[in-house]
């Protein structure tokens, strides 16, 4: 074409209009998806609060962005066939994956109570769909037989990964339900995906011009998906054992081995397409049947579970935006709302009865067993895909597409609240176990997790032992653990132990340590004529990092209710403390965050003369009581101290003198009068208790001090430091914070609280062992729920 001229004399080409035009439409497409990525975040950050997964979020914004003119109008025709091909790859990937997670084995065993629950839930639901919506008229230019069984196998599925990272989010996923959950809804997707596969192979998308040809084409989709099956069975076990094996963990993978592993994957998953299969459903099975274990699997899994769940979701549903235009919903049809609503029932009570008939003749309860179903009726992306598929396909209008997308849509958003709805009933069913020391039983024995960094903490151990135990009946039992950072040297003399997981230490530095601890605890529980102490040794072995986890995983299998810490600082020769260890620092703040019991802190000044604590002499201990559940905590400690006859105990209790003219006129204090009449009142009562059980009877020294302000609380702390060997104290916890508000302005280690910190400084050379105590914080634990909660 030639070059156009216009009244200005400026001349424009033809090629650059076109290349310009192009250009500003490649922008709008960037910045559409652009945006439907950005703005799915941001809901999902909205919608946090309610627990919604991404797909909800996703699924909205994409919807809402494509339906936009301007933007499905800069979708050409060429550009939407590249971002379909894209959808495609990712949906074949994500079949992959799905495949991969499941154990197709599990069909041949005997069933097990998830299994029966899940069949039960998938056979009422395709039973009511089969016979009830033939006579809705979904249907648009296919088969009735192939699209209610099509339906009906779409509304009996569960979105398994939707729900198992629901679940697992919201932490019930250790619970029985929340096992009963998630082990149905992986069995139903997997049955219902298997029914897909066979469907497809008899009743294939292509068209066929006799029933001769037609079932020509079923045998060889057959053949080719029976021989790819066979493959991943038989082979890729061989292929993919070879490719772990010269890849162990610890060491980088090789480049050649991923690759040749990626293409082995991919010519698998080819095979049955090949002859005209759904390209899908055969990377669906290519993954099934390979093996699940292993580096190159393991690998595999996360990085397309990362590349789906980061950039594909937000672009598919961007896709099926575009695909089912919601303004072509027939919404003044009274039938279209009919249709949706039948739909919505089908799938709510088949799963929902199918679920209450079978789990009432396996004994479980009525309402969890409604959850449960209300649970399983979740779907997933590749429902959502399958319904716009059949709506490329032209065997649905856009109405019933939409009315499919409506309802997995609602399938989605009702599940966290059905899972709330769950953890509200098992707060009110299930007792709550606080690990603490105030609410131990009389009659049980107190077990504690006693940890030590090295043989420097020897002598202080046994003595927190020693006035730990209390009463000779119940008694003592001590768990005292090595806390030991894993090093590459240390790693390099492990060596395999007895047992799956085990390891054995070989190197003699750590041999000896732990050599030397144990027979000074087990002299010491020999030579102690009293008895009540039961011992046994425990190996923390692992970094800095994962430390913390570790004791806590530790702490909660042995059932302990105290944790007892070294402070992360050490004496000096001048009695001064050190700068400290940060890694032991770290776990020490970690632990007070997340420790599944009432923990403590051992500042330790030479509180480690055991001696002292024999029966022919006395060691002076004091326990302060200003208030708070810490300090309650620390009280019931110094319940059993007092039990120890070389032990002299005084409580001194801070009270605040309100009359006072040094008394703050404003206190800066978030906490209502209410809360701090019922701590008050709490802290009387525990307070009352106590003496009258020690102090009454004057086995417990008490004085008590009337002061104003945290500087007099101050001047009172420094005035009793070195007329004890021992101080315990509460670590924070108070609601009333007269006499502490301040004394953090100037904290050095804010871990072990305002008093704490004060006692305990760095600069002080009084002698004085700190003992921080501070109670079960309930915290992240389902407020005081165990994740391994029983409903059922």
């Amino acid at each position: 074409m030639p070059p156009v001229t216009t009244s200005s004399n400026i001349t424009f080409h033809p090629c650059f209009l076109r290349f310009d035009a192009a250009s500003v439409s490649f922008s709008g497409k960037m910045v559409a998806l652009i945006a439907t990525y950005v703005l799915s975040r941001v809901v999902h950050h909205l919608l946090k609060p309610f627990s919604q997964p991404y797909m909800t979020s996703d699924l909205v914004i994409g919807l809402i962005l494509a339906s936009l003119p301007h933007a499905r109008d800069s979708f050409t025709s060429l550009f939407s066939i590249t971002l379909e091909n894209i959808v495609d790859f990712g949906m074949i990937s994500y079949a992959f994956v799905l495949g991969l997670e499941m154990d197709p084995y599990v069909i041949f065993k005997s069933p097990t109570r998830h299994a029966m629950v899940a069949y039960a839930g998938t056979v009422s639901t395709f039973v009511a769909a089969c016979a009830i919506t033939p006579w809705l008229h979904y249907l648009r230019n296919s088969s009735i037989i192939t699209f209610t069984l099509s339906l009906s196998i779409s509304l009996s599925g569960s979105g398994s990964h939707i729900l198992t990272r629901l679940m697992t989010y919201l932490k019930v996923g250790k619970s029985d339900i929340g096992k009963l959950s998630i082990g149905a809804g992986v069995h139903s997707d997997m049955i219902t995906m298997f029914s897909v596969v066979l469907s497809f192979v008899f009743f294939p998308l292509q068209e066929t011009a006799n029933f001769r040809e037609g079932i020509k084409t079923s045998v060889q989709i057959g053949a080719a998906l029976m021989l790819q099956t066979l493959l991943a069975a038989k082979i890729s076990p061989v292929f993919m054992n070879w490719i772990n094996q010269s890849n162990p963990e610890g060491k980088p993978l090789k480049g050649s081995h991923l690759v040749l592993s990626m293409a082995f994957m991919t010519v698998l998953c080819s095979l049955a397409p090949w002859m005209g299969y759904n390209s899908c459903l055969s990377a669906f099975m290519g993954g099934l049947f390979l093996p699940s274990e292993g580096r190159i699997s393991k690998w595999t899994i996360s990085r397309i579970n990362n590349l789906l769940s980061t950039l594909f979701y937000p672009l598919f549903f961007f896709w099926v935006g575009l695909r089912v235009d919601i303004s072509s919903f027939a919404v003044g049809n009274i039938g279209t709302w009919v249709r949706l609503f039948c739909l919505i029932l089908i799938a709510t009570i088949g799963k929902v009865g199918g679920t209450l008939i079978c789990g009432l003749t396996l004994g479980y309860h009525r309402p969890e067993l409604v959850a449960v179903g209300l649970l399983l009726t979740a779907k997933g992306h590749f429902h959502v895909y399958f319904a716009v598929d059949a709506l490329r396909q032209g065997k649905i209008d856009v109405t019933t597409c939409i009315s499919m997308v409506i309802l997995i849509f609602l399938s989605v958003i009702h599940t966290p609240f059905v899972v709330k709805h769950i953890i509200e009933r098992a707060r009110k069913r299930v007792p709550v176990q606080r690990m603490t020391l105030r609410w131990l039983d009389p009659s049980s024995e107190l077990r504690i997790l006693l940890c030590l960094h090295g043989t420097h903490n020897l002598e202080s151990g046994i003595s927190l032992m020693e006035i730990s135990r209390g009463k000779p009946a119940p008694g003592l039992f001590v768990h005292v653990t090595d806390m030991i950072e894993l090093t590459e040297k240390i790693a390099s003399t492990l060596v395999p132990g007895e047992g799956v997981d085990n390891m054995t230490i070989t190197d003699n530095s750590v041999t000896e340590m732990r050599d030397e601890i144990t027979r000074a605890f087990q002299t010491h529980i020999n030579e102690n004529v009293d008895g009540g102490i039961m011992l046994s040794r425990m190996l923390v072995l692992s970094t800095f990092n994962s430390m913390p986890h570790d004791i806590s995983v530790l702490a909660e299998d042995l059932m302990v209710s105290l944790i007892l810490l070294p402070f992360h600082k050490r004496v000096k020769a001048a009695g001064t403390l050190d700068e400290g260890h940060p890694g032991f620092r770290h776990v020490n703040r970690k632990l007070l965050r997340n420790a599944p019991c009432s923990i403590g802190i051992l500042v330790d000044r030479g509180f480690g003369f055991t001696e002292r604590l024999s029966t022919s002499s006395v060691s002076k201990v004091a326990v302060i009581f200003i208030g708070g559940k810490d300090d309650q905590e620390a009280l019931a400690y110094a319940g059993r101290v007092v039990w120890h006859p070389g032990v002299e105990l005084t409580v001194i209790r801070f009270l605040v003198d309100k009359n006072s003219e040094h008394a703050p006129r404003r206190v800066n204090n978030r906490a209502s009068v209410a809360e701090q009449e019922e701590e008050m009142k709490l802290d009387d009562e525990c307070f009352a208790e106590f003496y009258e059980k020690y102090v009454a009877g004057g086995n417990v020294a008490y004085m008590e001090k009337h002061l104003a302000n945290s500087s007099e609380t101050y001047t009172n702390l420094m005035s009793i430091e070195g007329q004890y060997s021992l101080i315990i104290v509460g670590r924070a916890g108070r609601v009333n914070t007269v006499l502490t508000q301040g004394l953090n302005d100037w904290q050095q280690c804010p871990e072990l609280g305002p008093v704490g910190d004060v006692l305990s400084g760095s600069n002080s050379t009084s002698g004085t062992s700190i003992l921080i105590i501070q109670l079960h914080n309930i915290k992240g634990q389902l407020d005081g729920l165990s994740d391994e909660f029983s409903i059922m």
